[in-house]
C-alpha cells in the first residue's frame, strides 16, 4: 500500500496506471490534511532539512546514492531524542533482545 496526499503527480493518470504493475494499492489522504499521513510528512521534512542543508547535497547527480546514505545515517547514526538519544538500530537491537543475545 502506498499512501500519498492528491498532489497532481499522485492524481496522474499514468502514476496510478503504473502501481498495478507493481502490485502497490493506492490510498490517497483527504484533502488539505497532511495529519492523515503524519509519519511520512515528518520523515519527508527531516529529510529535506537534513539532506540538503546538514549533508550539503546541492545537485541531483548522485541523488539516489545520497538517500541510501542518508537512510544509513538516519537509522545506524542519528540519535532520536523520542527513541532516549538512541539510533532507530540501537533501539530495534535493545529493546527486541537481539544485543542481549548476542552478548550471551
Amino acid at each position: 500500500i502506498l499512501h500519498t496526499d492528491q498532489g497532481s503527480v499522485y492524481a496522474s493518470k499514468n502514476f496510478n496506471e503504473i502501481l498495478p504493475l507493481y502490485n502497490i494499492i493506492h490510498s490517497m489522504s483527504r484533502a488539505g490534511t497532511p495529519t492523515d499521513n503524519a509519519a511520512m510528512e515528518a520523515i519527508n521534512g527531516w529529510i529535506k532539512a537534513e539532506i540538503f542543508s546538514d549533508l550539503h547535497i546541492t545537485s541531483n547527480a548522485t541523488i539516489e546514492k545520497d538517500i541510501a546514505r542518508y537512510i544509513v545515517f538516519f537509522n545506524e547514526e542519528r540519535p532520536a531524542y523520542s527513541l532516549s538519544y538512541l539510533t532507530p538500530k540501537q533501539y530495534r537491537e535493545y529493546y527486541s533482545g537481539e544485543t542481549m543475545c548476542k552478548n550471551t
